[in-house]
């Protein structure tokens, strides 16, 4: 039977000591009444002896160490999931927001998960159509993989972000797709935006949303993202369905996970981050993947700014060793009005070869890639070395590879947030760009395919 406990000792910002405890465990969710009657919950950070370090949902304003009383529930925090969430906004404790009642749950899950096995996992070897060309033409997403969007402070991910969402699927298959989506620290028009687009254009029936706003607390933002992947393990291992779950922003998560270390006096790591942050963004990203004899799968894309525009900044860089690529965002590319300003050429996904080729996206997929990007490549050189040294020091041949570099930004690049590309489509407009440039220079590309999608120039 719970006790309650009115031995509260301290409170400091977020933290509060409660001595004499007993069977209290780590993780265990907690409910603090007020004078008043309300009700305020917590949740256990650390134990030591009889005293307990716990973590406060809301603020402390009003708590009286000697009138208000403690209570833990003998759980951690848990999720009600059920197949009535699609559809829903929820905020970061999981209640819905959106003035309809609370879905009725069909079981109630521990948001922390439950470790894949290794063994268990299957590898990643489907394409998913994002509709964007620079993602699924050059950095393709793979169902199952971890494919992460590094952007900076000003540069269009929310947009990005809301496209992919309503955009995504997997084709050739009669299966069930659904979008997850967590978005943490935002404000509040950026939270207006996801909703009011997600229903103007019909994608909300396929998603569950889940918003922190930045005025919320920072133990919200921690449990933001885990809810949102119990909710996606639900969906994709329970029901069967392929799930792509985004998270935005993953930044702001890392510096909630900073404020409650520095609450705890930890001993800090780079730049004042806890030293387990790579354990904690592991502890979430490893929760994606495919399971062997299982047909559901979650997909993840998790979205966060970098700092001054410095890939080597904790988050990005920890980020950058668990998951398989990157898709950077360019400011340079979003001054030039390209959007989505996706900079290819530092970008990668690394499992894009096994989801291309015959009988996924096109037989002639893999070589249009590998053209396109030393095509841009060389193009890009090319404009340098006449800004430097003048259009006139370029050969014919180079003049074409910079005629190509600024096309390819313009059309294959350049094609907006509302316009949803075709892997068809988006191969077709490589190979309409590849044409600018001789067959001679096509040297990446097996002949019989020259043969077959090379658009000769009408005299």
């Amino acid at each position: 039977m719970a006790k309650d406990y009115r031995t509260i000792a301290e409170v400091a910002g977020p933290l509060m000591l409660v001595k004499g405890v007993s069977g209290v465990k780590y993780d265990e969710l907690g409910e603090i009444k007020l004078a008043n009657g309300e009700i305020r919950r917590c949740r256990v950070l650390e134990i030591n002896g009889e005293n307990a370090l716990v973590q406060l949902f809301e603020s402390a304003i009003g708590i009286n160490i000697e009138d208000n009383q403690v209570r833990f529930l003998g759980h951690g925090q848990e999720l009600g999931v059920s197949r009535d969430m699609l559809g829903r906004v929820f905020n970061g404790s999981g209640k819905a927001i959106d003035n309809i009642p609370e879905p009725v749950p069909e079981k109630m899950l521990d948001i922390n998960g439950s470790p894949m096995n290794p063994a268990a996992r299957d590898y990643p070897n489907e394409f998913i159509q994002t509709g964007v060309s620079a993602i699924d033409g050059l950095n393709t997403l793979v169902r199952g993989q971890k494919l992460p969007i590094f952007s900076a402070s000003g540069l269009p991910h929310a947009a990005l972000a809301a496209q992919i969402a309503r955009q995504a699927k997997v084709l050739g298959k009669d299966e069930q797709f659904a979008v997850v989506f967590a978005a943490m620290g935002i404000t509040f028009e950026e939270a207006d935006f996801f909703i009011s687009d997600f229903k103007k254009t019909g994608a909300i029936e396929r998603t569950v949303l889940f918003l922190n706003l930045a005025d919320q607390p920072a133990i919200e933002r921690i449990s933001t993202p885990r809810l949102a992947l119990t909710t996606a393990e639900y969906l994709a291992f329970d029901l069967g369905m392929q799930v792509l779950v985004i998270m935005t922003d993953m930044t702001y998560y890392a510096d909630a996970l900073r404020e409650v270390s520095a609450a705890r006096k930890e001993v800090p790591g780079r730049r004042g981050y806890p030293g387990y942050l790579y354990t904690d963004l592991a502890s979430l990203y490893e929760r994606a993947g495919r399971l062997r004899g299982n047909k559901g799968s979650i997909t993840m894309m998790p979205i966060l700014t970098m700092p001054d525009d410095d890939k080597t900044h904790p988050v990005p860089d920890l980020t950058g060793y668990i998951t398989e690529g990157q898709i950077i965002l360019d400011r340079t590319l979003h001054n030039s009005n390209i959007t989505p300003p996706i900079d290819v050429l530092p970008s990668l996904s690394r499992l894009k070869d096994k989801g291309i080729g015959k009988g996924k996206t096109r037989e002639d997929h893999a070589d249009t890639m590998n053209q396109l990007f030393a095509a841009y490549s060389r193009g890009k050189e090319a404009l340098e070395l006449a800004t430097i040294l003048g259009e006139s020091a370029l050969s014919e041949t180079d003049k074409l590879f910079a005629e190509f570099s600024k096309q390819f930004e313009q059309k294959y690049l350049n094609q907006g947030n509302n316009v949803e590309r075709s892997i068809e489509e988006t191969l077709n407009i490589g190979w309409e760009l590849l044409s600018i440039l001789p067959k001679e220079e096509l040297k990446r590309i097996h002949q019989e395919y020259i043969d077959k999608y090379y658009i000769e120039k009408k005299d």
